[in-house]
């Protein structure tokens, strides 16, 4: 396959598709194959040889991806990118033809995967040569996908078998990638209502509902709906491939922060078996109440977590370490009135020494509110009157 001869390739394109072989038909058209790497192939002007085979709109599809392997050989990936478009686009004509069938859908996922990755490229390659809009040719390739995602989510007269609808979770997922890259998460809303409104949404592979659970999980965390998120990310981490080691650690990185906010606090060996040590003097810190300890973790892996994008997040724990904190105030006095100068001192000894007794109101009266104390401050006495019951609830009952 490798040193195939143009007319060979052809005619096993032409074959592929006459015979509606899906799967080879995208090996043949897919930057995962090595014909890519065949220099007989590479090919600055395959349109005339194309015609001579195939019908259109496939002489067009298969000319541009000959094209496109010639601009790879070329390490040029902004020319790659406008061929792998063509390719793209002169697939969504012949797509939209086959009428009640689907057997071009692993076409359908080859050319739109190598699309969003050329996209990459050629921003990476026009950014070192300070050209070019950040994000500029992945919005483009992400309006491509969505031309796909349209023609697959509305496929309503084909039976299940046939339908294109098996398309649009693929799709959805290649485009959360796109979104996530270029911040812009609220595009993702339209696509996790489809395919919630999907009667197939259960029926996607096992690796594609991890990835689209991956990101719709990270959606929640980045909405605060911390609830939903865990429920997510553990569905992700819990199905994903037991070999997969990169992937279920991945998942972790924005797992932990949600559970930890949640009240569940991660394991040393589970840490240590993802290579997350950076998160074990977080844990420790929130679990004991330990502001100072909470402070160094974050500035000392401040550059990891704001690389995963999850520090504003761990930010948010800084409450649930408060809270631990004056719980242990509470269980030192073993009193329901409780001095508002013990948490002064308290706060104090954590090294927060510009701290007065109007800032640690405003901390009790925000765990107050989220529900993370039970009781009231009396402003007369300078006291917290906490519930003789379940003065702390557990954080995991509080939604």
């Amino acid at each position: 396959m490798a040193h195939i001869t143009i007319n060979q390739y052809l005619q096993q394109v032409y074959e592929a598709i006459d015979n509606h072989e899906g799967s080879f038909c995208a090996e043949l058209l897919s930057f995962k194959h090595p014909h890519v790497a065949n220099p007989r192939l590479q090919l600055a002007s395959p349109e005339e040889k194309c015609q001579q085979l195939l019908e259109p709109p496939y002489d067009e599809m298969v000319a541009a991806h000959l094209r496109c392997t010639y601009a790879v050989a070329n390490h040029d990936f902004v020319e790659a990118y406008k061929f792998q478009t063509l390719v793209v686009q002169s697939f969504l004509r012949a797509f939209q033809s086959h009428k009640e069938e689907n057997w071009a859908l692993p076409v359908m996922f080859a050319v739109t995967l190598d699309l969003r990755i050329f996209a990459n490229n050629a921003e990476q390659q026009l950014q070192k040569k300070s050209k070019g809009q950040p994000g500029e040719m992945l919005e483009k390739a992400a309006e491509q996908l969505m031309s796909c995602f349209r023609v697959c989510a509305s496929d309503n007269r084909a039976g299940i078998e046939d339908s294109k609808k098996w398309g649009m979770m693929f799709l959805s997922n290649q485009l959360f990638k796109i979104y996530f890259k270029i911040n812009k998460l609220h595009l993702c809303k339209p696509l996790i209502r489809a395919i919630d409104s999907s009667n197939l949404k259960n029926d996607y592979s096992p690796a594609q509902k991890v990835t689209y659970k991956y990101y719709v999980g990270r959606k929640a965390m980045f909405d605060s709906d911390f609830k939903p998120a865990e429920e997510f990310l553990s569905y992700a981490f819990h199905h994903c491939h037991r070999s997969s080691q990169k992937n279920k650690r991945m998942i972790l990185i924005y797992l932990l922060p949600v559970k930890m906010l949640l009240g569940h606090m991660p394991t040393h060996q589970l840490l240590r078996k993802y290579d997350l040590m950076q998160f074990a003097d977080v844990t420790k810190a929130v679990s004991e109440g330990n502001l100072l300890l909470l402070n160094e973790a974050l500035s000392k892996h401040e550059t990891f977590f704001i690389r995963c994008g999850i520090f504003l997040i761990l930010e948010k724990l800084k409450i649930i370490t408060y809270r631990n904190l004056f719980k242990k105030v509470y269980l030192l006095l073993r009193t329901h009135q409780l001095p508002l100068d013990a948490f002064l001192v308290a706060l104090r000894m954590m090294q927060l020494e510009d701290v007065d007794i109007d800032e640690v109101q405003c901390i009790l009266a925000n765990l107050i509110y989220m529900g993370h104390i039970k009781g009231y401050i009396s402003h007369q006495h300078q006291k917290l009157v906490v519930s003789k019951q379940n003065p702390f609830p557990p954080l995991s009952a509080i939604s």
